[in-house]
């Protein structure tokens, strides 16, 4: 009788016993004999020169061992990233100008925390004003630049098919301007990281990070040493959701103080300093056009978007390529047409976060469906239905790439930003229709009806969303090792560290599955660039489909290796050796009753019994589902209420639904947060007027209602496992779900469209706007 995986079930989290009795061992609960710490001098200005610092009183207070300014940090700045103008690179502190509130302009280094901040505010910066710019629109003028010697604030732009003439001859055309707006991944623990020189002259570097291996890279190249003089390690990792990949100035600034002062260094962002400093996402303006038939035919699509890069380009000098691949969303449009223009502001710089590009195609084309089902008095659902990209059509290449003519620069970097997405499996209308029964929509539908025509101060909103995404970007090759001890226990090394997605569990499943041992027998190291020579950063919903296939792969070359082991054991060819996986036992064919288990083996021969593999991805997958929304909203106050919330996600086969469900719960809940509350606001002059959580609303389960999620498989055929990306899903589909709900409660008072976040003050005055155009209209 063949064994029942493991696979597929629901596996309650290894992780978890001692994450709720212990507590976790995050960055700054490490004790670190004898360390200094670090604290900034911000700018208080949005964009100034620097005519003068004077460090000397804070030199001479308490505890302090040294205060650093620009001058004293012998690390060239920061390359400008993705091809961005070099003039824009960022140093490590500021030079001669600032360009945001909360650029880090000065480091203290002192005994003790509370003295390095008392010896910080002593630091006096004398600055001579610059004209601040705030609005990306505005950056596109001129006007004012950031960065003179440039020549321009434009950080990149891109063009894919005919813009101006996309909509020719189409029956029906929408446009909408629409602000996908500035948000904090806002994780629970803020940034940090820890510093140790050796007398060998090796770095031990503690850090909160999503990649290792990949902050090692940046601390080799900018101290100029080999990788294998740095040790990076990240202890638990409260929270990243992007903004935990790569080295930001102030991290590597440990390192560099630490060198420099020849003593242990460490550094902890406070809460403000993370909204100040730390990296924000989203920060689109995108203009859209639909064209169609009044049958609901979609014929043409058109997006002009505006990325806000915010001082510097880093993350936000990509992210709007991949805005652009997924621009189309799951529907087969014959003509799309797409501008993306990135540019620098006097705000803080974006950075990836939860879906990286992603969430903004699907935030504008599901809005734009909804617009034009609206315009053609068609309800959302078919026009979605009417549209979809037939489950036949697989792989399906979209409209959204382009073939670089003769004079364009041809070379790896932008041939991959410019490709085309291949979708490689989905079923669309079926997620709909799955959807729809599940939630019992045409009553849903005759409810509302019901409410309008009684009037009724709180209204119902329904809003759907289809979405496609693209996960596991860069195919990049990924390492596995695995040993069996004499004990027969597994031990699994990853260059791959989780930050709450219970990787350690999933991994075991697969080994457990492969092995045939159980799953407490498997021991999962990772976190450590010593663990494992190499590793890949934990993001763009890569880990189960690429670690996960590295897993189940090196496990399949533990057994052919222990098939050799067993050979001899047994006095047998290994090629007659039969593994009994439901058993975890060895024995020759024919002969089931000389066997040998993993211990057996192991006690002989636990040398022979250790590999690592590398598992080279064939392509990006690319998850989709339907979610839809079911909104109040009070028409005396503008209070949004959200009722319901049910979710189709298919990301392939799923591996441990319950691991599976917490992602989605995460994501739901951020793009929620996008939809109602989440939104970082600058004044005209640049000042940053959301810097705590009492300012930057953060959403909490006071404002969730219970998921419905429910489950549909299509495997990818891309990986053994069948496996596709899950982390950002949720964010990706809930967002304009939210979004189409609120503006469908309002609709029939005349409200066509609202921006982000749809708070009771922004819908209020919606309502009062349209009410005012209908008496106006009236009279």
């Amino acid at each position: 009788m063949a064994a029942v995986s493991i696979l597929g079930h629901r596996v309650l989290r290894v992780e978890d016993p001692r994450l709720l009795t212990q507590g976790g061992t995050y960055l700054d609960d490490l004790e670190l004999a004898n360390a200094a710490h670090v604290a900034y001098v911000r700018s208080p200005m949005a964009h100034a020169r620097i005519t003068a610092i004077d460090t000397a009183a804070a030199e001479q207070a308490p505890g302090v061992i040294a205060v650093f300014t620009a001058a004293d940090v012998d690390v060239a700045p920061r390359p400008a990233e993705f091809g961005a103008n070099p003039a824009m690179a960022r140093p490590l502190l500021a030079m001669d100008t600032v360009r945001f509130v909360g650029e880090a302009v000065a480091m203290v280094v002192a005994e003790r925390r509370a003295q390095a901040f008392d010896a910080a505010e002593l630091v006096t910066v004398e600055y001579e004003p610059l004209h601040a710019l705030v609005d990306p629109e505005a950056a596109l003028a001129g006007g004012v630049l950031l960065f003179p010697d440039a020549g321009t604030n434009l950080v990149g732009e891109f063009s894919v098919g005919d813009l101006d003439g996309a909509l020719d001859g189409c029956e029906v055309v929408v446009e909408q301007r629409i602000v996908n707006q500035r948000v904090s991944a806002a994780p629970l623990e803020t940034r940090g990281a820890a510093a140790l020189w050796s007398d060998e002259g090796r770095l031990t570097y503690w850090i909160s990070t999503q990649g290792p291996h990949s902050v090692r890279t940046g601390i080799a190249r900018a101290l100029d040493v080999e990788p294998a003089q740095v040790r990076v390690i990240a202890p638990d990792v409260g929270g990243g959701f992007g903004a935990k990949v790569g080295l930001m100035p102030e991290e590597l600034l440990v390192a560099w103080a630490a060198r420099r002062t020849g003593r242990t260094v460490r550094w902890t962002e406070t809460r403000s300093e993370n909204l100040l400093a730390g990296g924000h996402g989203r920060a689109q303006i995108q203009r859209i056009a639909v064209g169609g038939t009044r049958e609901g035919r979609i014929d043409a699509y058109a997006l002009d978007l505006v990325q806000d890069a915010g001082a510097y380009p880093m993350a936000a000098a990509f992210l709007p390529y991949l805005t652009r691949m997924m621009a189309q969303g799951v529907y087969d449009i014959a003509r799309v047409a797409i501008r993306g223009r990135i540019v620098v502001t006097t705000t803080a710089p974006v950075i990836s976060f939860r879906g990286a590009g992603r969430p903004e195609a699907a935030a504008a084309i599901e809005r734009a469906v909804d617009l034009f089902a609206t315009r053609i008095g068609m309800d959302p659902a078919e026009v979605r239905r009417r549209n979809a990209i037939a489950p036949d059509a697989f792989p399906y290449t979209t409209r959204t790439g382009r073939v670089p003519g003769a004079g364009d620069d041809v070379n790896a970097l932008t041939t991959m930003l410019m490709a085309p997405a291949v979708y490689d499996s989905g079923a669309y209308v079926a997620a709909l229709e799955r959807l729809l029964d599940a939630a019992g929509y045409a009553n849903l539908r005759a409810e509302q009806i019901r409410r309008r025509a009684a009037g009724d101060a709180v209204q119902l909103g329904l809003g759907l969303s289809l979405y496609v995404e693209i996960t596991s970007l860069m195919a990049t090759p990924e390492h596995a090792a695995m040993a069996v001890r004499p004990d027969a226990h597994v031990v699994v090394r990853l260059g791959s560290s989780p930050q709450g997605q219970g990787h350690a569990t999933t991994w075991a499943m697969l080994v457990s599955d492969r092995l045939g041992v159980p799953i407490d027998s498997v021991e999962v190291l990772f976190g450590d660039t010593d663990i494992l020579a190499h590793g890949n950063v934990t993001g763009g919903s890569r880990s189960v489909q690429t670690v996960g296939s590295a897993v189940a792969e090196t496990a399949d070359v533990l057994v052919e290796r222990a098939r050799e082991v067993a050979g001899d054991s047994l006095e047998a060819d290994p090629i007659d050796i039969v593994f009994d996986r439901a058993q975890g036992r060895f024995h020759v064919a024919g002969v089931p009753s000389a066997t040998r288990s993993w211990q057996e083996l192991a006690a002989e021969a636990a040398e022979r019994l250790s590999v690592e593999h590398v598992f080279e991805p064939r392509g990006a997958t690319y998850p989709f589902g339907a979610h839809l929304a079911l909104v109040e909203v009070d028409t005396e106050t503008g209070q949004v209420v959200l009722r319901r919330f049910v979710a189709v996600d298919d990301a392939g086969r799923i591996l441990n639904p319950l691991a599976a469900a917490g992602q989605l719960h995460g994501g739901i809940a951020q793009g929620v947060a996008q939809a109602l509350l989440e939104s970082i606001h600058y004044d005209a002059e640049g000042n940053l007027l959301t810097t705590t959580f009492a300012d930057y609303e953060i959403i909490t389960a006071a404002e969730l209602p219970d998921f419905e999620l429910i489950s549909m498989e299509t495997p990818t055929p891309l990986n053994e496992l069948g496996a596709k990306g899950i982390g950002e899903a949720g964010t990706i589909g809930a967002t304009p779900a939210v979004h189409n709900a609120v503006v469908d409660a309002l609709a029939h008072l005349g409200v066509r469209h609202l921006d982000m976040p749809c708070t009771p003050q922004r819908v209020f005055d919606a309502i009062t706007a349209a009410r005012g155009a209908t008496t106006e209209a009236a009279s």
